[in-house]
């Protein structure tokens, strides 16, 4: 079993786009998200698949289990997903002894921008880049999988009504 330990926080500038060093384009669509946290996802980026399960956890970590699939098998599961379905470009941007994954959402999540981190400890302490502002770990509504069920670009319609 893995664990992940990952902070994410909103992205205030552009100012990571000239650091960045590699780009992948992700598709990732949820078959399962349960009330409780767990999730279970699968993910084309560029020319590989993955199915992730990932179980509850305190927003900074939890258990997480990956598994490769076949790229035909993914595409398939891909349209059980539905709507639920997350597109975004990753920009890897190394800083301060870390590689930042900064997402730039598309689709119904267009206009989001996120930046995250894979730590090896809860307590590491993390340089924070000057492009990002509030930190949003535990913030459920920034999940990948909460944006495929709300995405980003409902917030404000939801706050309307």
């Amino acid at each position: 079993m893995g664990v992940e330990i990952e902070r994410k926080f909103l992205v205030i500038s552009d100012l990571w786009q000239d650091q960045a060093t590699a780009q992948s384009e992700i598709v990732q669509g949820y078959l399962a998200v349960a009330p409780d946290g767990i999730t279970v996802r699968v993910r084309l980026r560029d020319d590989q698949a993955t199915l992730t399960v990932k179980a509850a956890g305190d927003g900074l970590t939890r258990p997480e289990f990956e598994y490769p699939v076949p790229v035909a098998d993914a595409e398939q599961l891909l349209v059980l997903c539905a709507d639920r379905v997350v597109r975004k470009t990753r920009h890897l941007v190394p800083r301060g002894g870390v590689t930042w994954e900064v997402d730039v959402f598309a689709g119904a999540n267009e206009g989001l921008v996120l930046a995250e981190c894979e730590l090896d400890r809860p307590d590491e302490q993390l340089e924070l880049p000057p492009w990002v502002g509030r930190e949003v770990t535990r913030e459920i509504r920034y999940s990948n999988a909460q944006l495929s069920l709300r995405p980003y670009r409902r917030w404000a319609e939801d706050n309307r009504e």
